[in-house]
């Protein structure tokens, strides 16, 4: 129950099936958005970042790792506020406990997921890096048709980033997308 997550209004089961329901978002999936913007104004990128940042870090307060931040997993809301949905990737962490499972959108996966070097909550703000790249330039960082080459680039970790794009806005978007999880910011 926390206002930048969708809740779960009841659930139940037949025979066959267990159903999940969920509220009514009436805004859509940001990526719609997205899709139809190509890329959001920073203003309204510092505003869907502040929200998304809270929602992570309440996940994580509670032992909880995303893992799927995405356009596609994001909501809006009538008012303009974003709820996180689909936790089919989440997982529950100890602290300081890892994974290794290979989860997530190619083009969002962080380098050590790739490199199956096993992972917990950084892989969350390497994600959250990605998507404030999208939602400034349009497209994200390491786009390429072919998923191996977007593993290849996310490995190799260069970024080509556009001249109009803010200092503050490239800084935070570089520190979040930092290969090394004991210097990504968190």
């Amino acid at each position: 129950n926390y206002p930048f997550l969708v809740g779960m209004s009841f659930c139940f089961q037949t025979e066959e099936r267990v159903y999940f329901v969920l509220p009514f978002i009436r805004g859509g999936e940001l990526f719609q958005h997205l899709r139809q913007y190509k890329y959001f104004p920073e203003k309204n990128v510092k505003f869907y970042a502040s929200i998304i940042g809270l929602a992570l870090e309440y996940l994580h307060k509670n032992g909880v790792v995303y893992r799927d931040i995405k356009p596609e997993n994001i909501l809006l809301e009538e008012d303009g506020y974003l709820k996180l949905i689909d936790f089919g990737m989440a997982k529950i962490l100890k602290e300081g406990e890892i994974t290794n499972s290979f989860c997530g959108t190619p083009e969002y996966l962080a380098p050590e997921i790739i490199l199956n070097k096993g992972h917990g909550k950084p892989v969350d703000w390497w994600t959250m890096g990605i998507l404030l790249f999208e939602m400034l330039v349009g497209i994200d960082p390491f786009s390429d048709d072919d998923p191996m080459k977007t593993y290849q680039k996310i490995v190799k970790g260069k970024i080509h980033y556009p001249k109009d794009i803010n200092k503050d806005a490239k800084s935070l978007i570089k520190h979040l997308l930092t290969a090394d999880v004991s210097k990504r910011y968190d």
